[in-house]
């Protein structure tokens, strides 16, 4: 039977997360690790200056006075006999997309679990002034589990989906859009007043691929696959080209930069 460890950044009482586990309870074992109190924002935060106690709250779930991160970690280290199947952080109230990713919780603890080489996925609702509804995007994730399962998914696979406000038209695989900073990007879909969305900040447009806010403006699920390695490749191939040039009175050797000339 697969083994699905939950977490979340909102907490072990949060309503996303009960739906989350109410949608995927027949697909396998299912293990909750969630942080004492809400964690949003904490981006990939770990507790290093304080002990980490986990307190099982009733069978199968615990809290942790740590961040996301930290449940993932002490969930594969202390808690689990194996590895999971697959780890899923969510569903967290409002989306994470653009730049607002890096400061998640949510994605932080899908993140962490790739690390291990497990598939994993950050699962966030949109929503507007209406009180946030989980139904259709905790069936949809149910639907996705299953397909994952049954095609024998494995590997650090990191997908970031983010759940439209209203009826879900479709999905669309998207790439991470970039913007100045929404708060919560909770007005993507409807704005008070009949408000327009925020200036999208300057973006890449030598692509088909569509942006995550994009596909949730327009009602469609996104799933955005995430990688690990952040390194700048062009700015990489450009730093050598230049290399004579920038580095021009500095000393090296063959351990590297040393120092600068007198």
């Amino acid at each position: 039977m697969p083994l699905i460890l939950l977490t979340n950044d909102d907490g072990i009482e949060a309503e996303g997360l009960k739906w989350l586990e109410d949608s995927l309870h027949e697909l396998g074992e299912i293990i909750v690790m969630a942080p004492d109190r809400e964690r949003s924002a904490v981006s990939h935060g770990l507790t290093i200056h304080s002990p980490l106690t986990p307190t099982e709250v009733r069978r199968n779930h615990y809290v942790l006075n740590g961040t996301p991160a930290d449940c993932v970690i002490h969930s594969l280290s202390k808690i689990l006999a194996r590895y999971p199947d697959v780890v899923i952080s969510g569903i967290n109230h409002g989306a994470n997309l653009g730049e607002d990713i890096m400061y998640s919780g949510t994605v932080a603890a899908a993140r962490e679990a790739s690390r291990y080489g497990i598939p994993s996925l950050a699962v966030s609702q949109a929503y507007d002034q209406k009180p946030i509804t989980f139904k259709d995007g905790a069936r949809f994730v149910r639907s996705l589990m299953q397909s994952l399962l049954d095609n024998c998914t494995s590997g650090a696979m990191c997908l970031n989906v983010n759940i439209p406000v209203r009826r879900i038209r479709g999905v669309k695989i998207t790439r991470q859009g970039c913007s100045s900073h929404f708060q919560h990007f909770n007005s993507l879909d409807a704005h008070r007043n009949g408000e327009q969305s925020p200036e999208i900040g300057a973006c890449d447009r030598n692509s088909d691929i569509a942006f995550d806010y994009e596909a949730i403006r327009d009602q469609y699920v996104s799933i955005t696959p995430l990688q690990r390695d952040q390194t700048d490749y062009p700015a990489v191939q450009a730093m050598i080209q230049d290399a004579p040039k920038l580095f021009q009175g500095m000393r090296f050797s063959r351990l590297g930069l040393i120092g600068f000339k007198n």
